[in-house]
């Protein structure tokens, strides 16, 4: 080995050593940085997923009531009494298909209305229903709240679900108690029912209107032909002028005859006795009497009489033109009412009403709130907002 390698050889090997210090230093530090970066994840999972699931769990089985549910079913149907199902034959399912779409979401959007809470809280007193339980932030309801914000509380303890192909409605009450849970789904029902038969009762009285307006003018002409004739009879004092005028043809007939048999007579005085005979006077009088007697039952019926009353022609035009009046009123009346009664008959037969078909339920068991559904849940969320955390974090350090 020659002088030159030798004197290298030393000033290399201090430099190594004198190298290898600061690599442990700093492989020394980055191990105790990982250390401290895994003692926060552990902190941050304790904080972030262990410490909440403890809370909740204590909280859902300590502090959190027990809820009963009770479930009810019904469906608009449509009492069409003319139509029928062969699947009629399978039990009645056919006729569930009748129901009317439009009223099923119509009823399915009432249920969630304030109106229906408020007509529920009104009946049965919501706000100490779901109050009852003494500490329960979460799931109990501030008695104290508005209206407002029991509508809001009323959509997560009355769920609803509705078939829209086959118009049924579904619904799961929750409260406190069994009992609470099964009146508040009666008195859905109930409500559900006065809805539906004040939507019968409107659609009904707009099908029957426009008959019902014709109905009821019918009826005011039919009373004013009727008074007319009234007035009529009580001015001339006649029932019936045809009667009055067949009486009197039947006198003029009956004197024509007297007339005949007096003028026979005549002839027979005039061929049998002499001209100055007082029989020929005395038939000659009646002849003549019984001639201006005609003549003047005919002037009745005809010519207007010579005090100047009304002739039985006018009266009797007066009352044939009152009479047309009346029957005319009469056909439109019958015809008015024929069509009033059909119209209600068809609104009748097309009348809506709520059909249960399950009633509301009496829970004897507590199924809610679904503890271990919720840790689950909850587990998953908070474990997934960890990973997520970490994940930033440790990009975070990284960079550093």
């Amino acid at each position: 080995m020659s002088d030159k390698t030798a004197t290298t050889l030393p000033f290399r090997s201090l430099r190594a050593d004198s190298g290898g210090q600061p690599r442990a230093a700093a492989a020394r530090k980055q191990i105790s940085r990982g250390q401290r970066r895994h003692r926060a994840i552990i902190l941050s999972g304790l904080l972030v997923l262990v410490l909440p699931l403890v809370l909740i769990t204590l909280y859902l089985f300590v502090v959190a009531d027990d809820q009963y549910a009770s479930t009810t079913g019904f469906v608009v149907r449509q009492s069409d009494k003319n139509t029928g199902s062969p699947l009629d034959f399978l039990g009645g399912l056919g006729g569930l298909t009748n129901a009317s779409s439009a009223d099923s979401n119509i009823l399915h959007e009432f249920i969630q209305s304030q109106r229906m809470v408020e007509l529920v809280d009104q009946a049965l007193d919501l706000h100490a229903m779901y109050s009852r339980p003494g500490f329960d932030p979460v799931f109990a309801f501030d008695p104290g709240g508005s209206i407002e914000a029991l509508q809001r509380y009323w959509t997560r303890m009355v769920r609803t679900h509705f078939d829209s192909a086959t118009g049924l409605l579904e619904l799961r009450v929750l409260a406190f108690t069994p009992e609470d849970a099964t009146r508040i789904a009666e008195e859905i029902v109930s409500q559900s029912s006065i809805k539906i038969n004040q939507l019968s009762a409107i659609a009904r009285d707009d099908a029957t209107r426009y008959a019902r307006e014709d109905l009821e003018k019918t009826v005011a002409t039919l009373k004013t032909a009727r008074q007319a004739m009234t007035e009529f009879r009580s001015r001339n004092r006649i029932v019936d002028p045809k009667a009055d005028i067949q009486v009197q043809m039947g006198l003029i007939s009956t004197m024509q005859t007297q007339l005949a048999e007096s003028m026979i007579e005549l002839d027979m005085l005039k061929l049998a006795t002499r001209t100055d005979d007082p029989r020929i006077q005395q038939v000659e009088q009646r002849v003549k009497v019984i001639q201006n007697r005609i003549d003047a039952e005919r002037g009745k019926i005809g010519v207007t009489s010579a005090d100047g009353s009304e002739a039985f022609s006018e009266i009797l035009a007066d009352f044939e033109r009152l009479t047309v009046d009346q029957q005319f009123a009469e056909q439109a009346y019958v015809t008015a009412l024929a069509t009033y009664d059909g119209a209600l008959a068809e609104a009748n037969r097309q009348s809506r009403y709520l059909a249960t078909y399950i009633e509301p339920t009496h829970a004897e068991t507590s199924e809610y709130p679904r503890r271990l559904t919720i840790i689950a849940l909850s587990a998953l969320f908070l474990g997934l907002a960890w990973a997520i955390g970490s994940l930033v974090l440790y990009s975070v350090w990284d960079r550093r």
